[in-house]
């Protein structure tokens, strides 16, 4: 899986102008698709489906993170911010738990759907809460440059989860590109070793 394919920057997608917002909403979108496939696929299709959401979770997370949750902060505030962060560091924790899972076992089933769930809300929190007050706070020069940064990040980002870094934007960028090189080779071997 390449970072084209998690962060969907490659050829056959079209990004959003670059606008925050609207690359934010538009994987926030893909996330909501491939819960839907992870529910609905069986056999290696939905390991396969997994391991794809797993890792746009873990790098859409981790660009929120560095580049959105600072501005938001400016913007809505520092509680608003602080409760963004709390709510992705509590999901890095359950992805985590549901990476270690049998996909195909009951436990993974009912973990999935309480997972989704956290991961709407939390969603939902964003959508009405914290991309309103960047709109408001930001032109759309701003927030194409956020956009920008934002899939740079993404590029550079692990795509596993890693709880000690979750919700905290400096150590995100300090540990976080040596995770991605281990994240990534993982992710090479195991494809090559299928």
């Amino acid at each position: 899986m390449t970072t084209d394919t998690i962060t969907g920057t490659g050829a056959g997608t079209t990004q959003p102008r670059e606008d925050v917002v609207e690359v934010l909403l538009a994987q926030h979108e893909r996330i909501r698709r491939l819960f839907a496939d992870v529910r609905d696929a069986r056999g290696e299709h939905r390991q396969q489906a997994f391991d794809e959401l797993r890792a746009l979770l873990a790098v859409h997370e981790t660009g929120e993170e560095m580049v959105v949750r600072p501005a938001a902060k400016r913007a809505a505030g520092e509680p608003e911010a602080a409760a963004r962060n709390a709510e992705e560091a509590e999901a890095n924790r359950a992805l985590l738990e549901l990476e270690k899972l049998d996909v195909t076992s009951a436990e993974f089933d009912a973990r999935l759907i309480d997972f989704q769930q956290a991961v709407e809300a939390h969603a939902q929190h964003e959508e009405t809460e914290e991309f309103p007050a960047l709109r408001a706070a930001y032109d759309v020069e701003q927030r194409r440059t956020m956009g920008r940064r934002l899939l740079a990040a993404e590029r550079l980002a692990p795509t596993h989860p890693h709880p000690g870094t979750a919700g905290k934007p400096a150590l995100q960028w300090t540990v976080g590109p040596f995770a991605s090189l281990l994240d990534r080779a993982k992710d090479a071997f195991t494809q090559h070793r299928d």
